[in-house]
């Protein structure tokens, strides 16, 4: 097989027909069709299939399970998005194993091949949800108790699919397992087109987060309400979006997004009385980010107030600079024939890793630079350097066994 037939292989799941692109978030019909692809997929490499209490998916080439060399990446994507971002990353990995495997390589040390539960947080609005719960990041009741759009708790949509709720919690005997961790990801960006390369190294994550705004004001009828008398989140939230932007563009690569809003009642002819909106802030470092936020946060308080509304600020998720471990990366990279190191704006599973494992990156070139919408693109032949280049640090880095 090869990355394209692979990829083929789930082409038609979590189509979005509305949206354009695909729409797979956590345990829905689409992503759990995806679990038994990933589960059928290692199984015919002879890998061995196991699901931890995170609902994140492992499949092991080794009998052993200390002193892993893992790799993957995640499954979910966002509402709407491409089609590589993050399966590209599983894909890759058992593309490299069946490489390796068809050389009859015998790796000296585990292989894992790993799919991160909820990475993207698109559906209890925690990214790398799979992740830091395993490492400990976020406490098993909070990430119980997140709710999805539809009403729907972490636990219940947990024990509607079969899953164990007491397992859910850090696993430190599985981190203590992993000696390094590898994420292949399709570029999020133009930086390899630009230089007209096919593969990089993650250098660093920018620091991020995410912060719930809610905007109170008064429902009301919108043809008896005169306009002078309202106060209308609405309008409130519109001004607030503008107040991003203004701040961030004040500030040398910084970013602010207002990419998510929901509305109360959301009626066409009344008034709202209240206004949610997901307020999204990175830069380069924690506290540019914290400056940004304050900045951010005073000025639509300011105009919140203007229109007679209240605003109540609530942190969804922070992540802090990500330092990617540099002898791991510099020794990739050279495997790779040399390939740069650059930084990335997004976050990702192997973020969270490095704070507790040597942890690295391989970016596989985007030729329209898009990502998290259905023009995400990587060429085929990129897509297979991505491949071989995985397989060839696998080999380097868990050395051949014995015959």
């Amino acid at each position: 097989m090869s990355v394209r037939d692979r990829l083929a292989e789930i082409s038609a799941i979590g189509r979005d027909n509305v949206r354009g692109g695909y729409s797979r978030h956590l345990l829905d019909p689409a992503e759990v069709a995806l679990r038994s692809w990933f589960r059928s997929s290692a199984e015919a490499l002879g890998l061995s299939v196991e699901l931890d209490g995170n609902g994140n998916l492992w499949a092991w080439w080794g009998e052993s399970r200390r002193g892993a060399v893992a790799t993957g990446s995640h499954l979910d994507s966002v509402p709407g998005g491409g089609a590589f971002d993050g399966p590209l990353g599983v894909v890759s990995a058992l593309e490299a194993v069946a490489i390796l495997k068809a050389e009859g390589w015998r790796p000296a040390r585990p292989i894992a091949v790993c799919a991160f539960a909820e990475e993207e947080g698109s559906r209890f609005g925690m990214p790398c949800l799979g992740s830091r719960l395993m490492v400990g990041e976020i406490a098993p009741e909070d990430a119980l108790a997140r709710v999805d759009r539809g009403g729907v708790t972490l636990e219940e949509a947990w024990r509607q699919a079969g899953l164990e709720i007491s397992a859910i919690g850090p696993d430190p005997d599985r981190l203590a397992g992993i000696d390094m961790f590898l994420e292949l990801h399709v570029e999020q960006g133009l930086d390899l087109e630009d230089r007209g390369l096919p593969l990089a190294v993650g250098s660093a994550i920018m620091s991020h987060g995410r912060w719930r705004l809610s905007i109170v004001g008064e429902g009301n009828h919108a043809g008896t309400t005169p306009m002078h008398g309202r106060r209308d989140p609405v309008v409130a939230v519109s001004s607030a979006a503008l107040a991003v932007r203004e701040i961030a563009l004040e500030r040398p690569a910084a970013r602010g997004t207002v990419g998510r809003i929901s509305v109360t009642p959301n009626g066409t002819n009344v008034i709202a009385s209240r206004v949610d909106a997901w307020l999204d802030i990175r830069a380069h470092s924690d506290s540019e980010v914290r400056a940004q936020l304050d900045a951010t946060i005073a000025l639509i308080q300011k105009r919140v107030a203007a229109e007679g509304c209240a605003l109540q600020v609530h942190e969804e998720s922070f992540s802090p600079l990500v330092l990617f471990d540099e002898p791991l990366t510099a020794r990739i990279a050279g495997l790779l024939g040399g390939v740069p190191a650059i930084p990335t704006g997004a976050g990702h599973d192997a973020g969270v890793l490095s704070a507790y494992v040597p942890s690295a990156m391989i970016f596989v070139r985007n030729p329209t630079g898009v990502s998290h919408a259905p023009e995400e693109a990587a060429r085929e032949e990129d897509c297979e350097a991505g491949a071989q280049g995985l397989a060839a640090v696998l080999r380097n880095l868990t050395g051949e066994a014995s015959r």
